[in-house]
């Protein structure tokens, strides 16, 4: 089985990332590599459409508010991998209330490619995402006026 992670620290609070990222059908609101997600069976599963039409299907099986983190398996996916799990958490940095870290993990076990053709296909995926996720964070947050 292979593995891989990739955090970044974010100018947001904790609680502001969660509500952005902790929805498990939330995606298309950071991610844009995902446009569309469909929620399925009261939420526990999504059908995720990538902007070539590619199909993903994944499942929640595990959720943790207070913990701000989330578990999801890949069902259905164009990527060379079996066993897909992933965790998308959100740290709280101490002493800094105006910034949270965001750690995207997954393990799988390579099918039909290299281990690290899958672990460098997986960490561009995530880095990618952490970008678009910082990018999102930034765009949405209120400019400040200096004030006379």
């Amino acid at each position: 089985m292979a593995s891989t992670s990739v955090s970044r620290v974010l100018p947001a609070s904790p609680q502001q990332v969660w509500d952005l990222i902790g929805g498990f059908d939330a995606l298309p609101d950071w991610l844009p590599y995902i446009p569309e997600s469909v929620s399925l069976e009261g939420g526990r599963v999504r059908r995720l459409t990538n902007p070539d039409g590619d199909v993903i299907v994944e499942r929640l099986v595990g959720f943790d508010e207070t913990e701000r983190s989330y578990t999801y398996a890949i069902l259905e996916a164009p990527f060379p991998v079996t066993g897909y799990l992933s965790t998308l958490r959100v740290h709280a940095i101490p002493g800094r209330p105006d910034a949270a870290e965001v750690q995207w993990s997954g393990r799988f076990v390579p099918n039909g490619a290299t281990e690290s053709e899958v672990i460098d296909l997986f960490t561009g995926i995530y880095a990618d995402g952490l970008e678009a996720l910082h990018k999102a964070l930034t765009a949405s947050s209120p400019a400040t006026t200096p004030t006379a």
